[in-house]
């Protein structure tokens, strides 16, 4: 009995602590390693960081427990003075390039000739994106990471060791079976575009440059003197090869070796693959330039590799590039041009947009005559004016963007500067621009042309008032034509939605409609009327109001008259609703044309009220029967859609959520519910099958 005081009085671990923090390390190792490499999370991110916290207590009590392979240590220590520098054991070679077929089919002849391979014959070669991203080495000793260095000038490369630990897409320690005593791995290190798109937003929040391209933020978040600053970028990781192979077993092929790296928890493309010849390369590049946009990341092409080892090592290599690789690029995404001109565009929400007229140039494989200018901020900060010759850039079917201006010393000295107009282009309202925010707005609202078929289009989206049939081209005649004999439109507002049943013959009339499309519109019109409040908020389209915050202002006031009437300071009490979009709510509905279409709409679509979340005078008797339920739904529903189930249990006043934690007290499974059943079920959370969930709903 007198040994375990002395035992924590020196601060050593207990049995169980140590047991504890080896089982935490393994499990957190383990979901780092399902989510960042096989893109397969087993738990919520509320659990994931009530495990990393709870190691990070035990290490802080324990201080004796500390060690570098602890997930914990990812999250960077204090910064470095500067970059000392590493040798490549073997050297990092750029890869030779093909702009066109001819290219590949020469590459391909050269590689045929040298390995004397007939002309019946065809080249097995190993396919994959290449990431437009930081070439780094990473060496494992022992299957530890020891270190990990840029490429520099191919032989020798600076030392981001500290900043590499803070990835979580890399391994600290290789798992698995015949991890050799020595590896050395090569791959890219990148930013994914959401993530490059939410770095940007908060740089112009902030008032600072933005990041030219995902290349560039990746390659100053990777040499950043403080860690912390690397791991703030959440940078990602592919690997595509090793410096020497010879020392991974059973490797034969390249693809070989990547099946073996990925064993060891190394994260390579899923997108590759072995082909064949040149026309299993071409097929190949085709394939990945029409899923380019759909990537998640920035590619500047494909890269194919002669796939037998032995085969790349009888091909060596010239002075800068192996024989046995060859990357075959995407048209340029950058190109100069002239901007003619500045003209604005308004948006579904009044938003007035600048957009550069150009000099047509081509560039990301199309033809590119507008780009964006984003806001009067931008057009500032970039110094753009009209004659200037101007970088464009487009990546995949992003809009073409305008990213900076080229030599604007030599700009005519008179060219005026940009300035937003006083009065909306398409209606002559006046515009506004709320203090704090980028965007200027016409005041018209919904009587503005320009908002008309994007609100008409938004009104009537599957998440909004869902009305199906109801496309681009059917709101653009439906707006554009009148009634025979006068000036009237067969929808001037989305009220007028609602009396097309007047209207029958001329919409069998329109273009691509007829009868039985006629009939089917007028229907899903009227299965449109009485949907929830929320539904009917979010389809108004009310700046700044999503989905969530209709759902928690129709929570709140329970009836639309309520928020109509409700000032500022009313609706900033809602949980959701700051400042800024209590004032957009308040604007929208002091407007007297959005009152008069509203007016129209509560008559016409009857928006189902929901109970409020707190009881109030007139309201006592009305409490919310899911009130403090968080529900998740899973799998396939047969008597409704998700989003049925899901309005119906907001009405109902409760929480839908997309995760299960401790926190979710009911999981609706529908047809293979997947994993979020067998969560709840470890965590003794109550679940429901299609049939008792409908049972259920009838007795709430």
């Amino acid at each position: 009995m007198s040994g375990s005081p002395g035992r924590r009085e020196a601060g050593l671990p207990s049995p169980a602590a140590l047991r504890r923090v080896s089982e935490l390390r393994d499990s957190i190792a383990r979901h780092d390693h399902l989510y960042h490499v096989l893109d397969a999370p087993e738990i919520a991110d509320g659990e994931y960081d009530r495990l990393f916290a709870e190691l990070v207590s035990l290490e802080a009590t324990h201080p004796g427990l500390a060690d570098p392979d602890s997930p914990t240590q990812r999250v960077g220590g204090a910064p470095v003075e500067g970059f000392s520098e590493v040798a490549h054991d073997v050297p990092m070679l750029s890869l030779a390039n093909a702009f066109d077929e001819a290219g590949v089919a020469e590459f391909d002849r050269r590689v045929r000739d040298r390995l004397e391979i007939g002309e019946g014959e065809e080249v097995e070669y190993v396919a994959e994106t290449k990431l437009d991203g930081i070439a780094v080495s990473l060496r494992y000793e022992g299957g530890r990471l020891a270190v990990a260095a840029t490429r520099g000038d191919g032989t020798r490369g600076e030392d981001v060791t500290s900043n590499v630990r803070t990835i979580r897409s890399i391994p600290l320690r290789l798992r698995g079976a015949g991890v050799p005593a020595s590896l050395e791995v090569r791959g890219e290190i990148y930013l994914p575009l959401d993530r490059f798109a939410r770095l940007n937003e908060e740089q112009r929040e902030r008032g600072e440059r933005e990041f030219v391209n995902p290349r560039n933020a990746a390659a100053g978040g990777l040499r950043q003197l403080d860690p912390r600053e690397t791991r703030s970028r959440r940078l990602m990781f592919f690997c595509h090869g090793a410096g020497d192979a010879s020392g991974v077993p059973s490797a034969g092929t390249h693809l070989d070796l990547l099946r073996r790296l990925n064993e060891w928890g190394l994260r390579t493309s899923p997108d590759v693959r072995a082909i064949r010849g040149v026309d299993g390369c071409i097929a190949y590049y085709r394939e990945i330039e029409a899923r380019r946009p759909t990537l998640g990341y920035q590619i500047d092409g494909v890269v194919y590799k002669v796939n037998r080892l032995e085969d790349q090592r009888r091909l060596g290599a010239v002075s800068r590039a192996p024989r046995w690789a060859l990357a075959h690029k995407f048209p340029a995404e950058e190109a100069v041009t002239r901007l003619l001109g500045i003209d604005i565009q308004v948006g579904r929400t009044g938003s007035l947009t600048p957009v550069a007229r150009l000099e047509p140039v081509f560039v990301g494989g199309v033809t590119v005559t507008n780009a964006t200018l984003h806001n009067q901020d931008e057009i500032e900060r970039k110094d753009v004016r009209v004659g200037d010759r101007v970088v464009v850039r487009r990546a995949g079917d992003v809009i073409p963007q305008v990213l900076r201006v080229v030599d604007a010393e030599r700009r005519n000295p008179e060219a005026p500067t940009f300035a937003m107009p006083s009065a909306c282009p398409a209606c002559g309202a006046p515009v506004v621009r709320v203090e704090g925010q980028a965007a200027t707005r016409c005041t018209a609202g919904l009587g503005c042309p320009a908002q008309r078929k994007e609100a008409i289009r938004h009104f009537a989206s599957r998440r909004a008032m869902d009305i199906e049939g109801i496309g681009e081209k059917l709101v653009d005649q439906l707006v554009e034509t009148r009634l025979p004999g006068t000036e009237t439109r067969l929808v001037g507002t989305v009220a007028d939605l609602y009396r097309l049943n007047e209207c029958r013959d001329e919409i069998v009339a329109l273009d691509r409609m007829g009868e039985l499309s006629t009939v089917n519109l007028l229907e899903a019109i009227e299965d449109s009327r009485g949907l929830p409040l929320p539904r009917f908020l979010y389809a108004l389209g009310i700046p700044e109001v999503g989905e969530a915050t209709a759902a928690s202002l129709a929570r709140h006031f329970g009836k639309l008259f309520r928020i109509r009437e409700a000032d500022e300071a009313a609706l900033a009490e809602v949980r959701d609703v700051g400042p800024i979009v209590a004032g957009h709510v308040a604007a929208f509905f002091r407007d007297e044309l959005n009152r008069s279409v509203v007016d129209d709409l509560m008559v016409a679509a009857r928006p189902a009220p929901v109970p409020v979340e707190r009881p109030e005078p007139e309201d006592e008797a009305a409490p919310l029967p899911l009130a403090g339920e968080v529900v998740v739904l899973t799998g396939a529903l047969s008597a409704m859609t998700r989003d049925e189930a899901r309005d119906r249990l907001l009405v109902l006043g409760a929480r839908v959520t997309g995760s299960v934690s401790k926190r979710t007290t009911l999981v609706v499974c529908g047809e293979n519910p997947g994993s979020k059943r067998d969560r709840a079920e470890a965590l003794g959370i109550r679940t429901l099958d299609e049939a008792d969930f409908l049972e259920f709903l009838e007795g709430t």
